[in-house]
């Protein structure tokens, strides 16, 4: 058995690039994301459309998804994600346009929302694709022993380039103003699509080439729902995320219940991207692969109580030191979930499996937001979001119970077949 290298994928040079576009591509698309709720809301003072811009984007995301997966797995994939990145290059370009005074001096607010929005849904019809061309470009970059190490990297560098873009756009705003922030995302992107072309064109691995649409979906629904150990992972992460989603009411808990104003909302919000971040990087000194279930089920059962904890808590200091936790808790199922994904998945299947997943973990994003402020609405956010943990745990003890593939799954084997 080889000794553990933290950096083997990062000796590739081509996953390296890869990292940098992402990195580039994510942070510019976080950006975005925290402009277009500022510029909305600056416009209309009203958070129902806020609400909306959420909604414009979930529906062809979800709706697409399917699609969207079975496009990938026919079509050659650099050039795929490249065609990605230039439509996306002109949403940002758009946006750009929407918020410069020399453009829209003249417009009725009301015509210039109904044009972010409209790029809002394009958006989300592009995100139906990025994910599925993402996830299948790594396992045609990186050799499948060094998967885990490399699902590590990237999904490291996702949540890095969300944290800090998510805090640039705020002190971007207030340095340069809206327009000129989205300046820069669209010099992101463009950045981004130009060493995307440092990547060698991949070979299309699907032997069903012009399959139908509608068998070829029905091919990668019926994987899915019968790898129980793909299954397993993707429903536990949904219902994590739907359920211990405590971010939409962060601003709830700063405000009314602890008491701790803006800066104490930042410090929330921090906490827990650290808590993710830090662990992430540790997981390339300490793999995962052994007893990958168990650490999973562990993983999310300590989310839970985490959410729980944090739900009771009255204790700024407390609060934080629960969500740093959530974080750690939430980076090492992350970090299993696509290396189960990477390697339980055949290559002529990501485009379709990784579809799928977004379909799980993606709309309940939205949905655990959605069921947050239902619950607090109805519960309160204290009894809210101890709920949503008490829910977490006992569909953790259920699959586990239920599941024995996943509970006893070990990715040691897998990784070590390929170790030639």
């Amino acid at each position: 058995m080889q000794k553990n290298d933290p950096y083997a994928a990062l000796r590739i040079k081509e996953f390296n690039i890869f990292l940098l576009l992402r990195f580039a591509l994510v942070f510019g698309w976080s950006m975005q994301f925290i402009v277009i709720e500022w510029e909305v809301y600056s416009l209309t003072k009203d958070p129902l459309y806020l609400g909306l811009i959420g909604f414009m984007e979930i529906i062809p995301a979800f709706t697409m998804a399917l699609f969207a997966g079975h496009i990938v797995d026919q079509k050659e994939k650099r050039n795929l994600l490249a065609i990605c990145i230039a439509a996306f290059s002109l949403i940002s370009l758009g946006l750009f346009l929407l918020t410069w005074d020399k453009v829209v001096g003249d417009w009725e607010t009301q015509n210039i929302l109904y044009c972010i929005y409209a790029l809002v849904f394009f958006g989300g019809f592009l995100r139906s694709f990025f994910g599925p061309t993402i996830f299948s470009l790594i396992a045609l970059i990186v050799p499948k022993k060094i998967y885990p190490n490399a699902a590590t990297w990237s999904s490291s560098t996702w949540k890095a380039a969300t944290v800090t873009g998510a805090l640039f756009a705020g002190f971007s705003i207030d340095w340069i103003g809206v327009d000129k922030t989205l300046c820069i995302v669209f010099a992101l992107v463009t950045f981004a699509l130009l060493i995307t072309f440092k990547i060698k064109k991949k070979p299309i691995l699907n032997p069903n080439i012009g399959e139908s649409v509608g068998k070829s979906l029905k091919v990668g629904l019926q994987f899915v729902f019968s790898n129980k150990a793909i299954l397993g992972a993707l429903t536990l992460d949904m219902i994590a995320v739907l359920f211990g989603g405590t971010v939409a009411l962060l601003s709830v808990f700063a405000q009314d219940i602890l008491e701790v104003g803006s800066k104490g909302f930042g410090v929330l919000n921090a906490s827990i991207s650290i808590g993710s971040i830090l662990t992430m990087f540790i997981t390339t000194y300490l793999p995962v692969n052994k007893d990958a279930g168990k650490k999973l089920l562990i993983s999310i059962f300590g989310f839970g109580i985490c959410i729980i904890v944090f739900g009771a808590s009255k204790l700024f200091w407390l609060s934080v030191l629960a969500l740093f936790f959530s974080g750690v808790t939430d980076g090492v199922s992350m970090v299993i979930r696509q290396t189960i994904l990477q390697l339980k998945t055949p290559d002529h299947m990501r485009g379709r499996v990784a579809s799928v997943n977004s379909m799980f973990v993606g709309s309940s994003n939205e949905l655990g937001a959605f069921e947050s402020g239902l619950a607090a609405k109805i519960l309160g956010p204290s009894v809210a979001v101890i709920f949503g943990g008490i829910m977490t745990l006992v569909t953790v003890v259920a699959i586990g119970a239920k599941n024995k593939t996943l509970r006893e799954l070990d990715l040691t084997e897998d990784i070590e077949d390929h170790n030639v």
